[in-house]
């Protein structure tokens, strides 16, 4: 069971991961057309970008901890129930 909520937490990072590039490609263009229209050529803040990756890096860490603790309270459930059923054999 335990490998199952490892694949399960690789495959939803990657999701992550993909949909963060799949953001960033879509709003090139919008950016690009933005810059030339504001006459804008520099980069975003540093600033700004550094809370975004914090931002998400917090969101990382918290799903993390959410799997962590439902995995650990399954194990829990089914502690209890092998108890249980051995206990009434």
């Amino acid at each position: 069971m335990n490998k199952h909520f490892e694949d399960a937490r690789y495959y939803l990072k990657r999701a992550g991961e993909t949909a963060t590039k799949g953001v960033k490609e879509e709003l090139e263009p919008v950016e690009e057309r933005f810059r030339e229209l504001t006459g804008k050529e520099e980069e975003p803040e540093p600033n700004r970008l550094e809370t975004v990756k914090a931002d998400l890096k917090d969101l990382q860490q918290r799903a993390e901890g959410d799997a962590e603790q439902a995995i650990k309270d399954a194990r829990e459930k089914i502690g209890d129930y092998r108890k249980s059923e051995q206990s009434e054999a």
